[in-house]
């Protein structure tokens, strides 16, 4: 995410699925593709309008009276929340990470929610309406889904991140109450409710498929003549424990094979080891063995998104850094490709601090003599592709979705069901959250971000001297808003960005819950996701991010914070006027109309050639992913998509009935064990002191995948 406008990868792909509405596999982007025959037993026109796959794996029987919200649900939901967001927070800062796995949370409060259910004594605690059974009953699956959702509202990391991490690490200063910026995001999710949770065309997000799949083989395993489901949990178990003793090498022990830069080996050329290094060149054909820098996504992605990603990231790695290493294109000679740093005329480091007076205003003084910052190369195209994807992604909607959302709306103002699927059927049999609820949401955590700058208790208003409104805006146009006078400290337009647009990021997670939940009652939903947001923790790995100490593996660069602090200086503190003043800086924002016009082409295109499937060729992902793409970690992208290529043309296609059993909890598993290595590895080496693995062969100090003479900035000599 960049201060410009930003279009979240899976957000997009979760819009645009229902492109490819021929009942065929999503993914399936050949015109030839294999259709999945239907195997509706009762032939039922409710079942029909779902896809197979969700009517495989999504259990269509509801019971209203088990228990959801219970003693049980608080006591493992706080506990395990607060230990996901810890180790959230902690991946945050690494260069790639996989976020807190859910699945960790659906195995250990499974299990922990049936020793309490057996062992705890049936006895009422407290009197009348303020008491509680400490025993319920047997552990339900509505329980488990709650605990579950509770722990995944806050296994992201904390938008108040955004803010508070560049204050304290940069600016050495400390805030709070950020909490209201979060509550903001529920009431987003539930106005788009309609949109996306009961409207047909969106049926399902993949990332909750995968949880679908555990809950129900965890659920079947303990049932009756269940030897299916309790094969595939042996295999889950088996696969969590073979990826977390995987991960000791690439985490700890031999770092040598999280990048396997095979033109490295055999040529000692900087050229050559530009082009073939993972950790600071372009890649080529670089292979990784560590899972954190893959992912499940190669999954659950359909294949058609994998493409554009794929696609993105061969423009990033393999074409632009390369022009820019070998033809000193954008300055690339003299500043390093790709940094996201700032930089003078000169080459030496941009002198933020002495810039920002006391009273939080530019040095006018100085900035004449030194000019606007200077960016790299990379973070000129980044921030091209940023506002081409966010004016695209409205255009693409508008297109391809604008008939069926307007459809939707017209559907929701006549007081109409919106679907008639049977998952929708279930959901009516519970009260809906009332409107007022969604309004209080957004009506008072806003009225407490302005006592709170009142009181001088956060930073908002003192950093920034502008009072700020909820919308779509970004730093760019909060830089234009701010010229007219005020406060030009740079946090100010992270507390802007997290207002006024992050807001919405959180709104996409509330809505996946939203998804998986079908059969728990949404007031109750709603009451989960809240509680979960009380139970989180923050940081570690400053002195790396501040640059004191030097991380060889890379693995710890806090890349997203430092570029979230560039962009803020270059948009708050300098301003968007005297950037773009600058004729080599005013061609990114053609990406606007590039935005609003390459969509329109693939309208056209698809309008014109149907069967070529223009319309799966996504501006919004294709650019976002560009935009995304930060460089100095060219390693996973190729891995990941040989491996989403095996996983969908080979094992999905010709192996089907293998791949709806495994496929999904298989790569939860990976997931799985590698947050438990992660667990382990810090308890292990660093809680109380720190043991260095010692450096050899496969953990040299100097490059980790001895790519040993790797320039940073373009060629010097003809």
């Amino acid at each position: 995410m960049t201060a410009s406008p930003v279009v979240d990868t899976e957000t997009v792909v979760m819009a645009l699925d229902h492109l490819d509405n021929d009942k065929k596999v999503v993914d399936d982007i050949e015109s030839d593709s294999i259709k999945i025959e239907e195997t509706d037993e009762d032939d039922d026109p409710a079942n029909d309008m779902l896809p197979e796959i969700v009517r495989g794996l999504v259990d269509f029987e509801d019971d209203p009276t088990m228990p959801v919200i219970t003693w049980r649900f608080f006591f493992l939901s706080g506990t395990l929340t607060a230990l996901g967001a810890w180790l959230t927070q902690m991946g945050y800062f690494r260069t790639t990470y996989i976020p807190y796995s859910i699945y960790f949370v659906q195995i250990v409060a499974l299990y922990f929610g049936r020793i309490l259910a057996s062992t705890l004594p049936q006895k009422q605690i407290g009197r009348g309406k303020f008491s509680f059974d400490l025993n319920p009953g047997p552990f339900s699956i509505k329980e488990h889904v709650a605990i579950v959702l509770a722990a995944n509202t806050r296994a992201t990391n904390n938008l108040g991140d955004y803010v508070l991490a560049p204050l304290q690490i940069f600016y050495e200063q400390r805030t709070s109450a950020f909490l209201s910026c979060v509550f903001i995001g529920f009431s987003f999710a539930s106005f788009a409710r309609i949109f996306v949770v009961e409207n047909p065309s969106t049926p399902y997000v993949y990332s909750s498929l995968q949880q679908v799949a555990v809950f129900n083989a965890m659920r079947k395993s303990f049932e009756e003549d269940a030897a299916g489901a309790q094969k595939q949990m042996r295999v889950f178990w088996w696969f969590i424990l073979g990826f977390f003793l995987w991960q000791f090498l690439p985490e700890y022990a031999f770092p040598f094979v999280s990048s396997l830069a095979f033109l490295c080996w055999f040529s000692k050329n900087p050229k050559a080891q530009f082009l073939g290094s993972g950790l600071g060149g372009a890649g080529f054909l670089t292979v990784t063995l560590d899972w954190s820098n893959i992912g499940s996504q190669c999954v659950y992605y359909p294949y058609w998104a994998q493409v554009n990603i794929f696609a993105s990231c061969v423009v990033a790695a393999w074409i632009l850094i390369p022009a820019a290493f070998f033809t000193n294109a954008w300055g690339s000679a003299l500043y390093p490709i790709q940094s996201q740093a700032l930089y003078l005329k000169n080459g030496s480091t941009y002198p933020t601090t002495d810039l920002l007076t006391a009273d939080y205003g530019l040095n006018e003084t100085l900035f004449e003599e030194i000019g606007p910052p200077m960016m790299s190369a990379q973070l000129r195209w980044n921030y091209f592709a940023a506002y081409v994807a966010y004016l695209g992604s409205f255009v693409s909607c508008a297109l391809f979705q604008g008939t069926e959302l307007w459809r939707t709306f017209k559907t929701y103002r006549q007081a109409k069901p919106t679907s008639n699927d049977k998952l929708t059927e279930i959901i009516r049999r519970y009260p809906a959250v009332p409107i007022w609820w969604n309004i209080a949401l957004f009506v008072i955590p806003f009225i407490i971000l302005i006592i709170l700058t009142a009181k001088g208790v956060s930073y908002i208003y003192s950093v920034s001297g502008y009072q700020m409104q909820v919308g779509f805006f970004n730093e760019l146009f909060y830089g234009y808003a701010i010229d007219a006078g005020g406060s030009r400290h740079p946090v100010g337009a992270l507390s802007y960005r997290v207002i006024s647009g992050q807001c919405w990021y959180e709104a996409q997670s509330m809505l996946a819950d939203m998804k998986l939940c079908y059969h728990i009652p949404p007031r109750k939903v709603l009451l989960a996701q809240i509680w979960g947001i009380f139970l989180w923790v923050c940081q570690t790995k400053g002195d790396v991010l501040k640059g004191l100490v030097t991380d060889p593996n890379r693995q710890w660069t806090g890349q997203h914070i430092i570029s979230l602090n560039y962009q803020s200086i270059t948009f708050a503190l300098v301003g968007p006027k005297r950037l773009f003043a600058d004729p080599i800086y005013t061609p990114m924002l053609y990406g606007f109309l590039v935005g609003a016009i390459a969509p329109c082409i693939l309208f056209i295109l698809h309008r014109r050639w149907p069967r070529a499937r223009f319309d799966l060729w996504s501006i919004p992902i294709f650019c976002d992913t560009l935009e995304l793409y930060y460089g100095n970690i060219s390693v996973n992208f190729f891995t990941r998509f040989v491996l989403g290529s095996i996983n969908h043309l080979w094992v999905k296609r010709y192996h089907l009935g293998f791949w709806k059993k495994y496929a999904y909890l298989s790569s939860a598993a990976a997931d799985t064990g590698y947050n438990f290595n992660l667990l382990v590895i810090f308890i292990a080496f660093s809680a109380v002191k720190t043991i260095p693995m010692a450096n050899w062969w496969g953990n040299n100090v100097q490059s980790v995948e001895r790519c040993f003479h790797v320039p940073t900035q373009g060629i010097q000599d003809s």
